[in-house]
């Protein structure tokens, strides 16, 4: 039963000043007794909760194809459940949203953005400011101050007709350089979604919204301060000292505190949950104290973000351990809170008075673009490229959105200002996103049309391959097959080894060149780097294999344009991915992305290998491997890189050529070029008793199938064969269906199927496709000449 409190002095009740509201219990007994859940507290806010991220969920889902962010269905999210729309209706608002869960929803969503800006600081290093070069300045600060002096020459041009607290030099101040700056934590989230974190243009936003966030931190302290002493001179002064304490104890104190904490974990271990639990703890207690000194209460879960180093053992884990509950469970309330604020019917009528703020956005936001755009391009960047990185520095999200809340306490701003702000910020970012996945295609760079394989790549000249290691099991298996592969004086390997690191508790990725860099304890740690190192020493003078070694922390999505990009810049003929399954025979499924991407754009041929204790029988004396020719521009890759091995004196090698019956389904091109590599194939090893070549005559992919079955009697350490590449349908009549590894095509996935269980590595081979030409058409006369024959 619900219950009054009437015991509040009678002089304030007979006054009218006391209002009485109903109390809520927090449980019920059930339905069963009679009673109404909704009636009780803490149904109340599960339902609400239920309610808001089942809304956003839905409407993501409804913009997925127009390509939005997640913030533009989370924040339209919150206003649907607001006033704009259903808490239009009082029977919706009085049952799921009444007076007194407004508490309850403003709190939450207070915590929210506190939580979300600290995850925010952690990922962030405020080391890439020194890194970032003249571009980034230059651009950073074209892109802040020109806009905003633009946004307030217009501000003046209109402040009589401004509100006299809009009109005040402060707010012209906040108004400004809030309308200019580009938010760090706004566009990484979007960048990532877009899988533009790797790319040339995702670097460069992030360093230069760092250094914009720098500079705009310098006027939104003048403007705090400024607001701060309008009232009273000496409270400006307070404000000053109060942050110049509370982030110096944050910066000098508990950052070295943090860096305790790492000390004390040992290498490879997780941060213990103490240390976890406190710093989540610390979050709230340092909003108290900004809170308690007049400074904005996310500051300081943000200062307590960027305190505490980025990356492995703490920040990794802190993203890690709170990042999903915080993004899935508390940000849809921060929306909510945002929308419960936005009332679109408040604007009605107001437009004379919304007028000149909105011209004053509206210009910064245009100069923007054109100052970003017509600097970059002036610096030398690609038009697209100026015109994609314009775009993403313009765009807006949950900063703005805090930015416009404060202004509201300060009542600065009503809440028809609030709205059009809102719709606004909403209206850019989801207008600017679409655009720049049309204006800009990371891969790009990757669309080449010089040939970069091994089938054209001269037998006298330095082969560079690039070699892709996720983690230590992969060494063995890629190391040996580069001995195997038959390095020599004359045909020598620059091997460049990526080492792939998922990129976790980081905001931007990270790119290693060990021998660019000094030797460090973290470098010294690294044990792929090390056995690297180790294999490299261990040759002594031999200079057939020369090595050099990377690391590279991204993420899993968009970690191909790291590989694409390395293997572009050393003009790569070969890049060498691993595939492995778990102790289930299940397939790695962040394996499986990363392979597929780097199929896709890569910008040389690709080798999968399946390793299976290919490092055991490189012991024995006689390596023995069998060649899988079906036909097609792969298969003649997959053959060109076994004649390199079949000049190794330990390698036996047998050759099977697939054809069909009669040359059903054959195309007559690919036909030609494969008879005329196989006939040079023949004739270089005729001499040589250690490779046998045979061919299959068969009529479906039943007895292709028949036929690699039959070869299981004899050992093969080694299976080579191409993907799928202008392989004759008929050869896989009836086998399309049964595969479900793409990335290594049918008769690979048969392959690593059939050898389960054994010793057996299987290489998948893919020639390079020629971007905007049709697949390899070479004569044999030019393969003849480019092979120095």
């Amino acid at each position: 039963m619900s219950k009054l409190n009437l015991t509040e002095d009678p002089y304030i009740v007979n006054k009218g000043l006391l209002i009485c509201r109903t109390i809520h219990p927090p449980h019920t007994f059930g339905i069963f007794y009679g009673e109404n859940p909704l009636q009780f507290s803490f149904p109340l806010v599960l339902l609400e909760i239920s309610t808001i991220i089942a809304i956003s969920r839905l409407i993501r889902y409804l913009l997925k194809p127009l390509r939005q962010p997640r913030i533009i269905s989370d924040i339209l999210g919150g206003i649907i459940v607001g006033p704009s729309v259903l808490s239009r209706s009082k029977r919706f608002r009085n049952f799921i949203f009444p007076d007194t869960a407004d508490y309850t929803l403003k709190n939450i969503g207070l915590i929210g953005f506190m939580y979300f800006l600290f995850i925010s600081g952690v990922k962030t290093d405020l080391s890439q400011i020194k890194k970032a070069g003249k571009k980034q300045w230059y651009i950073a600060i074209f892109g802040v101050s020109i806009p905003m002096l633009c946004s307030l020459f217009i501000g003046i041009g209109v402040r009589k007709s401004m509100k006299k607290e809009l009109s005040k030099a402060s707010s012209m101040l906040g108004l400004t350089s809030e309308f200019a700056i580009t938010a760090f934590p706004v566009i990484y989230p979007i960048i990532r979604e877009l899988n533009l974190l790797s790319s040339e243009i995702g670097r460069m936003a992030l360093s230069t919204a760092l250094i914009s966030d720098v500079i705009g931190i310098q006027f939104i302290v003048a403007f705090e301060a400024a607001k701060q002493g309008e009232e009273k001179s000496m409270y400006a002064l307070w404000f000053l000292i109060s942050l110049f304490l509370i982030g110096a104890s944050i910066f000098g104190g508990v950052r070295r505190i943090m860096i305790l904490i790492i000390n004390a974990t040992p290498e490879g271990k997780s941060v213990e949950q103490i240390y976890v639990v406190f710093i989540l703890l610390g979050v709230l207690v340092s909003g108290f104290l900004c809170d308690l000194g007049g400074i904005e209460l996310t500051n300081g879960p943000l200062w307590l973000g960027l305190a505490i180093p980025d990356g492995p053992p703490l920040g990794s884990t802190l993203v890690e351990k709170s990042e999903t509950i915080v993004m899935d469970i508390l940000m849809p309330f921060s929306f909510a809170y945002v929308g419960f604020f936005t009332d679109i019917s408040s604007m009605y009528g107001h437009w004379s008075q919304l007028r000149p703020i909105f011209l004053m956005a509206v210009t910064a936001y245009v100069v923007k673009i054109v100052t970003v755009l017509f600097t970059a391009y002036f610096l030398n960047m690609p038009f697209r490229d100026c015109l994609a990185l314009s775009l993403v520095l313009s765009l807006r999200g949950e900063i703005e959105f805090l930015i416009f809340i404060h202004w509201l306490d300060l009542k600065m701003i009503t809440r028809p200002y609030f709205t059009m702000l809102i719709l606004m910020t909403i209206g850019v970012t989801a207008i600017v996103t679409p655009l720049i996945s049309i204006v800009y295609d990371p891969t790009r760079p990757y669309m080449i049309h010089t040939r970069r394989n091994i089938q054209h790549t001269a037998s006298n000249t330095e082969l560079h391959v690039i070699a892709c290691i996720h983690d230590e099991e992969n060494m063995p298996g890629i190391i040996n097959l580069l001995e195997v592969s038959n390095p020599t004086t004359h045909t020598p390997f620059f091997v460049h080894a990526l080492h792939l690191m998922k990129l976790v508790g980081r905001a931007a990725p990270v790119f290693i060149d060990h021998k660019d860099e000094q030797e460090s304890d973290n470098t010294n740690q690294n044990p792929i780097h090390n056995a690297l190192k180790l294999f490299q020493q261990g040759r002594g003078e031999d200079n057939m294999i020369k090595l050099h070694s990377y690391t590279s922390y991204s993420p899993k999505r968009t970690m191909y344009q790291d590989i694409c990009k390395l293997a572009l810049e050393k003009k790569a003929s070969l890049i060498i991915l691993p595939f492995y399954k778990d102790e289930f025979e299940r397939p790695s499924t962040s394996t499986q992305v990363v392979n597929s991407n780097v199929l896709k754009h890569a910008p040389c041929s690709v080798a999968i290998l399946v390793d299976r204790g290919l490092a055991v029988p490189m012991r024995q004396s006689i390596h023995h491997f069998a060649l899988l020719f079906t036909g097609g521009a792969d298969a003649r890759e997959a053959l060109s890189y076994a004649d390199r091995m079949a000049a190794n004196p330990d390698v036996s090698l047998t050759a099977v050529r697939f054809l069909s019956h009669n040359g059903e389904g054959d195309n007559e091109m690919e036909k030609k070029l494969d008879d005329g590599l196989v006939t040079w194939f023949w004739v270089k090893n005729e001499g040589n008793d250690k490779v046998m070549y045979k061919e299959v005559i068969v009529k479906n992919g039943e007895d292709t199938i028949a036929a690699i079955q039959a070869m299981k009697n004899e050992f093969f350490h080694l299976w080579i064969l191409g993907r799928n590449q202008g392989v004759n349908p008929v050869l896989l009549q009836g086998l399309t269906d049964w595969s479900d590894e793409n990335e290594l095509g049918v008769i690979g996935d048969f392959l690593v199927s059939m050898n389960s269980g054994s010793t057996s590595s299987v290489l998948v081979v893919k020639q390079q496709i020629l971007r905007g030409q049709e697949p390899s058409c070479i004569s044999f006369l030019e393969k003849f000449t480019s092979c120095g024959l």
